[in-house]
């Protein structure tokens, strides 16, 4: 199924140029799943419409700590609050909790607010939009403010040093971004482990099960050339007695240089 084809306006100038609008816009157009009026704010990164859908910003995540939520959530506010959107996505499927994802573009400009947001700082890309030109995009975005130091990103603690193994544990249920060199690569049954800390079982580890290693490959990562290299991982923190992201899909692992 085609994406569609949707002209991009310039926000005012303050946030983007005109020209980033459309490189951001052309990846993540997906299906039209609805538009509606915005009534309330929840959170950062979700929303409650007139009629009474509860919507959540597909790609997009927010930091762990506790003492910016309130700014992310006037952030979008600021953005969406009391303004018509349409929402974009593959299918219109609610999620367990009977929230709606989607890309969401600003009726008034066509903009996508996830890219708005990230290039912010005020949100971190997630790895649950498979769509390579999508991800790119916000990548990108997200890129941009990290280089900045904007938002969250003025802050160097937002990634985790993966040597600090109680400082990650601390996010134990949230979602996080940790980097560091990895020490060794082993495998173990049916999963492939990348180990940061040279306690195997205490550091900090990204677990790679068998059926994600084809996609790696396919992206051009071959898992055993990690190691002794310098990467950063995102996702969901997990304690097995020491912590460990589950590694799902491609873009949680990005390589940022050699040793």
């Amino acid at each position: 199924m085609s994406k569609p084809v949707i002209s991009v306006l310039a926000l005012g100038g303050a946030l983007l140029m005109a020209g980033s609008h459309a490189a951001i816009a052309e990846g993540c157009l997906f299906e039209p799943q609805g538009e509606g009026r915005v009534a309330e704010i929840i959170d950062g990164r979700s929303f409650r419409l007139t009629d009474g859908r509860e919507i959540r910003l597909a790609g997009i995540e927010t930091a762990a700590d506790e003492g910016t939520r309130a700014n992310r959530t006037a952030a979008l506010s600021a953005l969406i609050g009391d303004h018509d959107v349409t929402l974009l996505a593959p299918d219109d499927t609610p999620d367990r909790y009977g929230r709606q994802t989607a890309i969401v573009i600003l009726g008034s400009t066509e903009t996508p607010v996830q890219a708005l947001l990230l290039r912010q700082g005020n949100a971190l890309v997630s790895t649950e939009i498979v769509d390579k030109d999508c991800a790119a995009d916000l990548g990108r975005a997200e890129a941009e403010a990290r280089q900045a130091k904007r938002g969250v990103w003025a802050d160097p603690s937002v990634i985790k040093n993966a040597e600090s193994s109680d400082d990650i544990l601390s996010g134990i249920g949230r979602f996080v971004v940790v980097e560091g060199i990895v020490l060794s690569v082993r495998q173990s049954g049916a999963t492939t482990y990348l180990n940061f800390g040279r306690n195997w079982t205490r550091g900090f580890a990204a677990t790679i099960p068998r059926r994600t290693m084809p996609a790696l490959e396919s992206a051009g990562i071959a898992v055993k050339s990690l190691e002794k290299r310098r990467i950063r991982v995102r996702g969901f923190i997990e304690a097995r007695v020491g912590p460990r992201i589950d590694v799902l899909r491609v873009g949680q692992i990005e390589i940022v240089g050699d040793n």
